[in-house]
């Protein structure tokens, strides 16, 4: 539980209530303004992908700061409609996308044009062009970057799980026992964090490449802009007379895969559960009215809302800063 929050404490988390209610209220749709054709989009040749599993661990070292800590025993909740999702004693998995293992690489046996193939399928966060998880998140917590990227702010996330429903491939996964919640009603509100694929938005603000790309042995991916990124997809489908996946899915996205195999094929050769993203995806979300009205609802909602946990986290730290001076 947070520390009483004294006086003091308040005054001084209260002098950056104004900067931060206006800050956080532009948050929803943030990129709106920028062009989606410059937006960084990656292209994967899945024709080199050899299944190594070099991406998954460079992912897995380069966000160990960021994997969750969660306190036990977890709350209760009332009512117990939200499962408990605890993937701590299993951080070391990395046959599914879990809140410790953002990316996965999903191997597929099949039989094309008389031959068989296997070909092996890096899977994360899609990064949709125009993101279903930032523009219905009630909370402001996923945000989408100027460049293009989505991630989630684990610092005013509640794991109310709206992003993994809004996502055609239910990519956001849950770890309960941390985050805002738990000082925060936690036996009433959301029951965790979300976790997914940032596209190492820290490296990209330096100049440098996401870690699973400087890590690939094969050279995979390429990224630059989407216009870019697209005209290389075509020209590498026509190469080998392969197909195109992230053109249209959901609007269109900012990862492109192309494969000497057609999607579907794919598709149903490669193995399904939870935290195995499917390449059928479950409709197009944003293209959905009731979806659009929505999040055009719960835009002002949500900027409000990060407002509100960002002036909270404020004051908890001043007065963690006033119980050590």
């Amino acid at each position: 539980m947070n520390p009483t929050l004294s006086r003091r404490a308040f005054l001084k988390g209260g002098a950056v209530t104004a900067a931060t209610a206006v800050t956080a209220t532009a948050l929803p749709g943030s990129a709106q303004a920028a062009d989606p054709g410059g937006y960084l989009t990656t292209l994967f040749d899945l024709s080199k992908c050899v299944g190594c599993g070099e991406c998954v661990t460079a992912c897995r070292e380069t966000h160990e700061g960021d994997f969750p800590q969660p306190e036990k025993p977890f709350p209760k909740m009332i009512p117990a409609r939200v499962p408990v999702e605890d993937f701590s004693d299993s951080r070391d998995d990395e046959d599914r996308l879990t809140p410790y293992n953002w990316l996965t690489v999903q191997e597929t046996e099949v039989t094309w044009n008389g031959e068989e193939q296997t070909l092996y399928i890096p899977r994360r966060c899609m990064h949709c062009v125009n993101p279903p998880c930032v523009k219905l998140c009630p909370w402001g917590a996923a945000v989408q970057e100027k460049n293009g990227l989505s991630r989630i702010n684990d610092q005013l996330c509640l794991g109310g799980a709206k992003c993994r429903k809004a996502c055609p491939w239910d990519i956001p996964q849950r770890q309960t026992g941390v985050g805002l919640y738990l000082d925060v009603l936690p036996a009433l509100a959301g029951n965790g964090v979300m976790y997914k694929c940032d596209r190492c938005h820290d490296r990209l603000k330096e100049g440098e490449n996401p870690a699973c790309i400087d890590a690939c042995p094969e050279d995979v991916q390429t990224i630059g802009p989407r216009d870019e990124m697209i005209k290389k997809a075509k020209a590498l489908a026509k190469e080998m007379n392969g197909y195109i996946y992230g053109l249209e899915e959901n609007g269109g996205t900012n990862t492109l895969y192309v494969s000497p195999v057609p999607f579907d094929v794919l598709n149903n050769a490669s193995g399904k559960g939870p935290g195995l993203p499917d390449l059928a995806p479950h409709g197009n979300s944003m293209a959905m009215a009731e979806n659009v009205g929505t999040a055009m609802l719960l835009a002002p909602l949500a900027g409000f809302a990060a407002a509100a946990g960002r002036i909270f986290l404020t004051l908890k730290r001043a007065a963690k800063e006033e119980e050590t001076s």
